[in-house]
């Protein structure tokens, strides 16, 4: 019988630092309309859900992803954990990707190997961010079935419910925990979006390649900065994981 590969994608219009973000225009669609379409290059997933909130600002989101016909599940604004719980019951499933909306460059053929990767290991947890080596803004997380509800038998603090896998890989003893590694550490590269600054380089990335948004690969991207070096000093005064050690949650 073949393994069931859910993506969860995490996202909200009301973010701190750039409210609405997922919505904002990209080559005449939204944000998120180009990183799903780009997750659904994937060829080991199975199905696709946006995790997002019950809270009357993400209304305008959701109306749009259900006229797209893209799934939606809707939960509690600040216990993400919960929101992905409730997911996973509603859709079933043997590995759970989480992806968050900040993440529009997300590379379907990366989400391929990690999947295979995490197949081929008896592991509860896959990520390539517990020791970093992708640009931020590619970050991949795999969870093992069952995982979730084990988590929560745990006495979690509120930040480890607004962080879904914080109360995961913060518990080595309990979980098996791998970490996913580039051939070359390009940490230090940030293709993520939580200001206008970062919105400003994802928006350059798919001008660039506008009429491929969902085709551009991994190595088209780094090709294009390093022929164009300054296009990264965009964003460059912002740290890696900023949400994590502000307490935003992402969605």
């Amino acid at each position: 019988m073949s393994k069931r590969t859910l993506v969860g994608l995490q996202a909200r219009m009301s973010s701190n630092r750039l409210p609405g973000k997922v919505m904002k225009d990209i080559n005449g669609f939204p944000m998120i309309f180009w990183q799903i379409q780009r997750i659904l290059r994937s060829k080991t997933i199975d199905e696709l859900v946006v995790v997002t909130s019950t809270d009357a600002t993400d209304d305008v989101l959701v109306d749009y992803l259900r006229r797209s016909s893209v799934n939606v599940y809707r939960g509690d604004l600040n216990d993400v954990l919960s929101r992905y719980l409730e997911a996973s019951l509603a859709y079933p499933h043997d590995a759970l990707i989480r992806l968050t909306g900040d993440c529009p460059l997300v590379m379907p053929e990366l989400i391929d190997q990690m999947v295979k990767k995490f197949y081929a290991l008896d592991v509860d947890y896959l990520s390539n961010t517990l020791q970093p080596t992708y640009p931020d803004g590619l970050d991949i997380e795999i969870i093992n079935k069952g995982v979730l509800n084990r988590l929560v038998s745990f006495g979690l603090t509120q930040k480890e419910t607004e962080h879904v896998t914080l109360g995961i890989y913060t518990r080595p003893d309990e979980f098996k925990c791998i970490n996913y590694e580039n051939f070359r550490d390009y940490s230090f590269q940030r293709w993520t979006v939580d200001y206008q600054e970062d919105f400003d380089f994802v928006q350059n990335i798919f001008s660039r390649f506008q009429g491929q948004e969902s085709e551009f690969t991994y190595e088209d991207v780094n090709e294009y900065l390093h022929l164009n070096p300054g296009i990264q000093d965009i964003n460059s005064d912002f740290r890696r994981n900023e949400g994590l050690r502000n307490d935003e949650n992402h969605g």
